[in-house]
């Protein structure tokens, strides 16, 4: 029978240290069971709302090609996070420690796959995602600011080729990006009091957003050229879709045509939710986490899910299936305001967006440090990461995350368009992000397998809370991820190889940090 180590990796400190504002003293950890019910709620909706909700809608309706399939999409996605969230919090209460889904996969399936996650996470899938968060936030204040723009470089005309496809640069947008981790971090070194007023505060303003563009298109939508009025809902021919315009160069038609760009519609709406976990990294600072994790998890998930499938039955009353496939930039959120109030409900989604994504990337600071942080009390990250500071948080992990952030926003990936043969520049974080993708949902099926796998190797251990519908609800989170991996090997071999390359990368470095520690 296995004993479950449920702490971050190192042998306690002696003493306690007493907080000079009369707050509880640090844990074993170093850091401070701080956050309450509401905190943990708005850290899991606040991480979930970013700019994805507000742009990937026009992706997946061009890939499924009718309303009825891009909200299935949406509706399927949102069942994979609940499953997720039951599955979660069982691990999340039984393990209530920095590091969250890293420990799981520690305790599950040993120290090589846990830090192959946390490896992941900081490489790509967390610095990434506040990458690409951070650029939208400069994107959308550039509405209201004309010298933020991708084309307006700083030191030099166009960006400085590297050579093979890509290049390197400073923009005012990337500036802009840059300074908004580097405040967020800032704020989240001077403690976990700071950081979740931040929190809460954004969490409220883009929640009440979104609410209101969901109750905007209810009440004041469903115009004659709507698209939930004039569209087929399933019959995707009819609004003139076909597999090789939604993907060009792909050969199956029919029936199983549509079956497999579904799935790959669904890239959009899973990625838009997928921050929930986020939480559970935060596990040594959440206050009786045998009941908050859980609240936290299931009210906020629940809460985000609702909103998501309501946006876009507000974006098919507001605008036009064609107007959805093919707005400008993707920005249906800001279309669906235009159409509704004209030019100053564009205005003030744009505003919604900066607020969304600032609390987005406050929530994605905070919390993905909390990993590195636990992956170093085990000897598998730099020693100064595993220090908390003054104000009892992990100051040199949220530093290393934030410059590592950074230098992802420089590079760029050059590519010329066949028609024009203007060149354009990309972002290497979104090229990253889109490799990942298969890798990620291997390891959500691997978080949800986390909690079968401890039934059977640690059955006393204490659980709070039991995960409702097992083990059917994870045989069948585990079964929808695992189609979803095959549909998108199918569909983009050389992209899914490139994700888990990426992943394996980590393998070597493993056993540096290993060897390191064993010295």
């Amino acid at each position: 029978m296995k004993k479950i180590d449920n702490g971050a990796g190192a042998p306690p400190r002696r003493g306690k240290r007493l907080r000079p504002d009369g707050g509880p003293p640090p844990n074993q950890s170093g850091l401070v069971r701080a956050l309450g019910p509401v905190d943990a709620t708005m850290i899991v909706i606040g991480s979930m709302i970013g700019s994805g909700i507000f742009i990937t809608s026009a992706e997946s309706a061009r890939l499924s090609g009718a309303p009825g399939w891009l909200l299935l999409a949406w509706a399927i996605a949102g069942l994979l996070t609940i499953a997720g969230a039951l599955c979660c919090s069982e691990l999340a209460t039984m393990m209530p420690r920095a590091g969250g889904v890293y420990v799981f996969f520690r305790e599950a399936y040993g120290p090589a796959m846990g830090f192959l996650y946390g490896w992941t996470l900081f490489l790509v899938v967390q610095t990434g995602t506040i990458a690409a968060v951070a650029i939208a936030f400069a994107k959308f204040l550039g509405v209201f600011v004309s010298g933020i723009s991708p084309d307006n470089y700083l030191f030099t005309k166009q960006p400085l080729s590297l050579g093979g496809g890509y290049a390197v640069s400073l923009s005012t947008q990337q500036l802009v990006a840059i300074a908004l981790v580097a405040l967020l971090t800032w704020i989240n070194t001077r403690g976990l009091k700071l950081g979740t007023l931040v929190q809460n505060t954004f969490t409220f303003a883009k929640t009440a957003a979104l609410t209101g563009a969901v109750v905007v298109g209810v009440f004041l939508g469903w115009s004659a050229t709507s698209a939930a009025r004039t569209s087929p809902w399933w019959d995707s021919w009819a609004n003139g879709w076909s597999p090789q315009t939604a993907q060009p160069g792909f050969k199956s038609a029919g029936g199983l045509a549509l079956v497999l760009l579904f799935g790959k519609s669904m890239v959009g709406p899973l990625f838009a939710q997928t921050a929930w976990t986020n939480v559970t990294f935060l596990g040594s600072e959440v206050r009786d986490p045998g009941r908050n994790l859980v609240r936290a998890l299931l009210i906020g998930s629940g809460i985000v899910v609702g909103l998501y499938l309501l946006a876009n039955v507000s974006y098919l009353a507001l605008l036009s299936f064609p107007e959805i496939q093919h707005v400008l930039q993707d920005r249906i959120a800001v279309a669906a305001m235009k159409s509704a109030f004209g030019n100053p409900g564009a205005i003030c989604m744009a505003a919604a967006i900066m607020i969304s994504t600032f609390g987005c990337d406050n929530g994605l600071i905070l919390a993905g440090a909390r990993v590195y942080f636990a992956m170093a009390r085990d000897r598998l990250f730099f020693k100064k990461v595993a220090t908390t500071n003054q104000f009892y948080v992990p100051a040199a992990a949220l530093i290393a995350q934030g410059i590592w952030t950074a230098l992802l926003t420089l590079p760029r990936t050059v590519t010329t368009n066949g028609e024009t043969h203007q060149v354009v520049y990309g972002n290497v974080y979104t090229q990253l992000l889109e490799y990942i993708v298969s890798a990620d949902l291997i390891f959500y099926l691997l978080m949800v397998l986390a909690l079968i796998v401890l039934r059977r190797k640690a059955p006393a251990a204490d659980r709070p809370y039991r995960t409702w519908g097992y083990p059917i609800v994870p045989i069948i989170s585990m079964l929808l991820a695992a189609l979803l991996i095959v549909d998108l090997a199918f569909l983009a071999p050389t992209t899914s190889g490139i994700g888990i390359l990426i992943v394996l990368t980590g393998v070597p470095v493993y056993f540096f940090w290993r060897k390191a520690a064993a010295i």
